[in-house]
């Protein structure tokens, strides 16, 4: 019971914690520089140092349910967010996170007018997208728990 609240809450808190950059980057898309700049840093410290993490640890904590519980790996719903787990983290790491660093630098070093910095902000948005969608299904996953027809 224990493993599966701690579970949860690492799930609120990666999940909680990305959610909220869309809004922090919408609300400051037309402050100063150093306002955007310090935004676009608070996001990559969230994110290095909570969303990131938590989502290690979800993977640490779901394999341990599953191997001292009644559930199987082969699980379609364990299995499904397994893959996307896989995926989401390697977007994350492999490419989100480079991305928002690119978007930093070209914020920093061109300004938020130059083509470098709309293109490093637009990569970084849509990767953001696209691993938030993948997010969300597994979390569907996990709350439904649906099983193939």
């Amino acid at each position: 019971m224990l493993l599966k609240f701690v579970h949860v809450l690492l799930a609120i808190v990666a999940v909680g914690t990305n959610a909220t950059y869309g809004i922090w980057l919408a609300r400051v898309a037309k402050a100063p520089v150093p306002t955007q700049s310090h935004v676009l840093r608070g996001i990559k410290t969230l994110d290095d140092w909570f969303a990131n993490p938590a989502y290690v640890l979800l993977a640490v904590t779901g394999v341990a349910m599953v191997l001292v519980g009644d559930l199987r790996f082969t699980t379609f719903w364990i299995a499904g967010g397994i893959v996307l787990w896989v995926v989401a983290i390697a977007l994350g790491f492999g490419v989100y996170t480079p991305m928002l660093r690119a978007q930093i630098r070209a914020l920093e070093t061109a300004g938020p007018e130059s083509a470098e910095y709309r293109t490093a902000a637009g990569n970084a948005r849509f990767v953001g997208i696209l691993t938030a969608v993948i997010v969300v299904a597994i979390v569907f996953l996990m709350v439904t728990k649906p099983s193939p027809s």
